[in-house]
């Protein structure tokens, strides 16, 4: 029986030194949440909505600035240590363990939720439609309506603001300017990062009655408020 242990143990330190380990399950799914039966169908490909927001895209191209061009391929990322320059010095991965497995928790759940809506309008993006639209973060072809990171950009900065409500008004701006930066980094159009924000708050709203999510919402917020000396 021992024996046994010690092979788990061992083969469960190869799977996480290799990158292997468990993934994070999310809190809802799609069956869940089905934002097919929320959102609107997005605009059609020829439609004058569309061409409109590509030249938006690339009217966005031709404005960013370089700084705008690192903010937006900074925010590339999906994960809730980009709010560290509203949040201040102390909010680290390294001092905040329970927080950084909390919301590696609520990033699963946006996928979960939003992949499957993604897969079934399949709206291209603006690259796809426009060989003169240049995304400066990595190009994507899955599909574009609603934004993932806008939802999970969202979803972050509500969850986050409900841990810190002293610092709701800085965590929903950078919450918004994330959910831009996909405009700015070419690779979404305005009206995806505008279903991205009505995803983000309605699976926000519907955490709030998971009892796991629930659990873990209090012990991550207890640690993150102590952590910040409030």
């Amino acid at each position: 029986m021992r024996k046994t242990s010690l092979l788990a143990g061992l083969f469960l330190i190869v799977l996480t030194a290799t990158g292997q380990a468990e993934e994070a399950k999310p809190f809802l799914t799609n069956t869940d949440v089905d934002l097919t039966a929320i959102l609107p169908s997005p605009p059609a490909n020829d439609s004058a909505k569309t061409k409109a927001e590509i030249a938006e895209v690339l009217t966005m191209q031709l404005t960013r600035t370089p700084e705008m061009e690192a903010r937006a391929k900074a925010d590339a990322e999906e994960n809730v240590w980009r709010f560290a320059d509203v949040m201040g010095p102390k909010f680290t991965k390294e001092t905040l363990p329970k927080l950084d497995a909390f919301f590696e928790r609520v990033a699963a759940t946006e996928g979960a939720v939003v992949d499957p809506a993604k897969d079934t309008w399949k709206r291209p993006r603006p690259h796809m439609l426009s060989d003169m639209v240049k995304p400066i973060v990595k190009p994507s072809t899955s599909g574009s309506w609603p934004s993932g990171h806008t939802t999970v950009g969202t979803m972050m900065g509500i969850i986050l603001s409900n841990m810190v409500p002293e610092k709701r008004p800085e965590i929903m701006a950078r919450a918004w300017e994330y959910g831009n930066n996909r405009v700015v980094a070419g690779i979404h159009y305005p009206s995806d990062i505008e279903m991205g924000r009505i995803s983000g708050a309605v699976i926000a709203s519907n955490l709030q009655h998971n009892a796991e999510f629930e659990a873990e919402y209090n012990a991550a917020k207890a640690e993150l408020r102590a952590d910040l000396g409030m």
